[in-house]
């Protein structure tokens, strides 16, 4: 018998369908992970007991699927433990769509139901007798290719992939995933797909176009913050995958870059994608590190030392907005990892920019959002090959930030608001508001002391007698000057240097 933590709930769980004269087997991932010593990220029990038999076993649980799982409810306060599911033995019939079994019927051992499973590592069970972990069964060397961190599929490749093509990046992603992860007498890390598995990826990835984005999404998310997660991209390109997924990083391979970067677009872009895994940054960060530089093949000019690429951080925010929305992620998030790349170039020079430059560049990044941006340049730079991730500059500027931070940067932070101003004027809602405001607020950056209402309501009212295309000028200008870090002399510094 294997000796091993399984939480009580678990077992309980099992125990009562033993009880109810029926079979319970710990089967998939978590027995994986259990002989990895991996912590399973959730518990699957397969029983020779009909969904009807397990909920009349189970009062508190939930059946609303096609697949023989209920969901068991525990009084666990671990969230990994407060519903597991349990699942009847089955088998599948054919993939029509290479998503979806055709159909699905209910087995009578758990050999059949191992028998469906995609790789030999998911194809594990243990038994839980009289609620105890009890013998591994493994009829596929599933323990052998964990010894040797091998990545197979139960059976014939070919046909494991054209059943759900969502194997393919699964592939991939779990050879990523278990970096650092063998079972006990193996090296750490190394984990391969083995040769037929891997061949058949190359032959087959063309069916990846058939699986829905939402499912793509999720496997890319899983291999994005997993812990070799570049290796991972790489693997995925390798694989023919990757021109199915995201074929706009691929235009950055072999683009060589100014005298400035020793890497190609590709090698920066992963190497900038590596810091932020390694340094365990959100999945937000993460994306905007790997697709900071992704319009640089759009934008290049020129070749040699000399070349250039002016603008590519707008055209890569538009490109990201563009991918991640095709894969289908959320508004927030996408939002959230297109500010970062527009403007993860942010220019900061010890004694160029003001507090009230500083103060503007807070209002357009935002204050929250300041701690990714300097995380995200970090990456920049060492995926630049640069020794140090935080210069004197960034230091610099992270103690100009501290010392602006409680001053008003934003309309509402006025001490003069919309609904006052237009009580003051006496107009109603409009676009001359925004105007007013915008400009009272430019003032207000370049000298904090002037968010006094008094101070406020009097420029107010002057500002008010200009006509409405003065007003909107001064409105647009008070605008422009906000981009203090990327105007003037940072182009023209980055025009005599050549620099991105």
């Amino acid at each position: 018998m294997i000796k091993t933590d399984i939480p009580k709930e678990v077992l309980e769980v099992a125990q009562k369908l033993e009880e109810a004269g029926f079979e319970a087997h710990l089967v998939g991932g978590c027995v994986r992970d259990i002989l990895l010593n991996r912590e399973p990220k959730d518990w699957d029990i397969a029983t020779n007991a009909k969904p009807e038999k397990i909920q009349n076993i189970f009062s508190d649980s939930v059946y609303e699927n096609q697949f023989g799982t209920v969901g068991v409810k525990t009084e666990s306060e671990n969230p990994k433990l407060k519903v597991i599911e349990v699942t009847t033995y089955r088998i599948e019939g054919k993939y029509t769509d290479k998503r979806h079994p055709d159909e699905i019927k209910f087995a009578k051992t758990i050999e059949e139901d191992l028998s469906r499973r995609d790789f030999t590592i998911n194809a594990l069970a243990l038994s839980v007798v009289e609620g105890m972990a009890g013998n591994i069964i493994d009829l596929y060397g599933c323990q052998k290719d964990l010894k040797n961190k091998t990545i197979r599929t139960v059976g014939d490749p070919e046909a494991r992939f054209a059943e759900d093509a969502l194997r393919l990046m699964r592939a991939v992603r779990f050879a990523t995933e278990l970096s650092g992860f063998s079972a006990e007498g193996g090296p750490a890390s190394g984990w391969e797909i083995e040769e037929k598995t891997f061949a058949s990826i190359k032959k087959q990835a063309g069916l990846l176009e058939m699986i829905a984005k939402e499912r793509i999404r999720d496997e890319f998310e899983k291999l994005v913050m997993a812990k070799d997660a570049s290796m991972g991209i790489e693997l995925l390109e390798q694989a023919g995958l990757l021109k199915h997924i995201i074929p706009e990083l691929r235009e950055g391979i072999n683009v060589k870059q100014n005298r400035h970067h020793i890497y190609t677009v590709w090698e920066h872009s992963l190497k900038t994608f590596d810091y932020s895994v390694k340094k365990n940054y959100s999945l937000e960060v993460r994306l905007a590190s790997l697709f900071h530089d992704i319009a640089k093949p759009k934008t290049k000019r020129g070749e040699g030392p000399e070349s250039t690429f002016y603008g590519h951080e707008v055209v890569s925010a538009k490109m990201a907005i563009k991918i991640l929305d095709r894969l289908r992620f959320s508004k927030s998030l996408i939002e959230k990892v297109s500010h970062l790349v527009r403007y993860h170039m942010f220019y900061y020079n010890v004694g160029d920019v003001t507090e009230a430059g500083v103060r503007r560049f807070l209002a357009r990044v935002g204050p929250e959002n300041v701690d990714d941006f300097i995380k995200v340049r970090e990456a920049d730079r060492i995926g630049s090959g640069v020794p140090k991730a935080v210069p004197y500059k960034l230091r610099h500027l992270l103690f100009m930030i501290d010392k602006v931070k409680k001053d008003p940067i934003l309309p509402k932070m006025l001490k003069l608001n919309g609904n006052e101003l237009m009580e003051l004027l006496n107009i109603q809602p409009g676009p001359k508001v925004g105007f007013i405001l915008n400009i009272l607020l430019e003032e207000v950056l370049d000298d904090p002391k002037r968010n006094d209402k008094e101070y406020l309501s009097k420029r107010a009212a002057g500002i008010y007698k200009l006509s409405d295309k003065e007003l909107k000028k001064l409105s647009d200008k008070a605008k422009e000057s906000k981009e203090e870090f990327e105007s003037g002399e940072e182009e023209e510094m980055k025009k005599k240097y050549w620099v991105k």
